[in-house]
């Protein structure tokens, strides 16, 4: 299943995501237990694949053919 953004949305989606991305950085930053960190750091790598996943997403276009 492909997910379609309209370019409104994407931006949306990715100012959400990238503000999301500075609150964690300083969580991380914040953080003393060294496993909970382990997780955000992991969370971190997640959340900058799907930003620039999305950065470079370009929506393919479908055209159906008459039969």
């Amino acid at each position: 299943m492909e997910t379609l953004f309209n370019p409104m949305e994407r931006e949306l989606l990715l100012e959400i995501l990238e503000e999301h991305h500075r609150e964690l950085i300083l969580e991380i930053a914040r953080t003393r237990h060294h496993d909970f960190r382990h997780v955000l750091r992991r969370k971190e790598q997640l959340l900058e694949s799907i930003v620039h996943k999305l950065e470079h997403y370009e929506p393919a276009q479908h055209v159906l053919q008459p039969v």
